[in-house]
C-alpha cells in the first residue's frame, strides 16, 4: 500500500459509520435506478445522464477482499486502467457501499473480471445477502489473499495507492502487486458486457 494512501482516506470515525452492524453488503445491480431527490427536473437529467452514459459498453468486475477473517465482495461496472508506471488500476464505489468501507479498512483489494458465463457472479455479488460466496469456487491471490474467483477472464491483485472524492461516489486508485489473465493458462472465453441497461456478450 502506498505510504501516504491513508492521508487521502476519510476519517475513521466516518468510515465505521458506514460499517454500521451489518455483516453483509448491498449492492444495485449495474444501471438499476437510484433515487436523486423529489426535484422532478433533477430526477428527468440523473434519468437522461444514465441514459447517454449506458451507450457506453462496459465489462464487469467483481472487486474482492477478505475482512476479518470473510471473504467480501462487490459487482463493480465503473473500472479502468490508470497508470503503466507505476501500475495503477481504479474503480468507483458508491458512497453508500456496504462493501467499500471493509475493502479500505483491509487496504486491499482485487479486481476480478468476469467472462460472458459469470452473469450469475455478477448477480449474486451485486445482491442482499447472508453469503455471497456461497457456491462461488475461490482462492487467494498471490500477493494479498484476496478473493479470486475461478473461472474469470483476468484478476489484479492490489493495495490501495490512494482514495479521492468524487461526488455520490470515490474514486479508488490501486497498485498492482500481481496479475495474470486466463489466456496465461493457455484458455480463453469471451467477456461479460453491459450495455444500455442489460448484460450483454460479444454474440448478443
Amino acid at each position: 500500500m502506498s505510504p501516504d494512501a491513508e492521508s487521502t482516506w476519510p476519517h475513521p470515525e466516518l468510515i465505521q459509520s458506514w460499517l454500521g452492524d451489518a455483516e453483509v453488503d448491498f449492492e444495485l445491480r449495474p444501471g438499476e435506478e437510484v433515487a436523486v431527490h423529489d426535484d422532478p427536473e433533477a430526477q428527468a437529467a440523473a434519468r437522461r445522464f444514465r441514459d447517454v452514459l449506458s451507450c457506453f459498453a462496459s465489462g464487469i468486475t467483481v472487486v474482492t477482499t477478505i475482512s476479518d477473517g470473510a471473504p467480501v465482495g462487490m459487482t463493480c461496472q465503473s473500472f479502468s486502467s490508470v497508470s503503466l508506471d507505476p501500475p495503477l488500476v481504479l474503480f468507483i464505489p458508491a458512497r453508500s457501499s456496504r462493501a467499500w468501507p471493509l475493502i479500505q479498512r483491509s487496504g486491499r483489494f482485487c479486481i476480478n473480471v468476469l467472462a460472458s458465463n459469470q452473469e450469475h457472479v455478477s448477480g449474486q455479488m451485486a445482491t442482499k445477502g447472508a453469503d455471497k460466496f456461497a457456491g462461488i469456487d475461490w482462492s487467494p491471490a498471490e500477493v494479498t489473499g484476496s478473493p479470486v474467483i475461478a473461472g474469470t477472464l483476468a484478476h489484479l491483485d492490489c493495495t490501495i495507492h490512494a482514495v479521492y472524492e468524487g461526488g455520490d461516489h470515490y474514486v479508488v486508485i490501486g497498485k498492482v502487486e500481481h496479475l495474470a489473465a486466463a489466456d496465461d493458462e493457455g484458455t480463453s472465453t469471451e467477456p461479460l458486457l453491459y450495455y444500455k441497461g442489460r448484460y450483454r456478450t460479444t454474440d448478443s
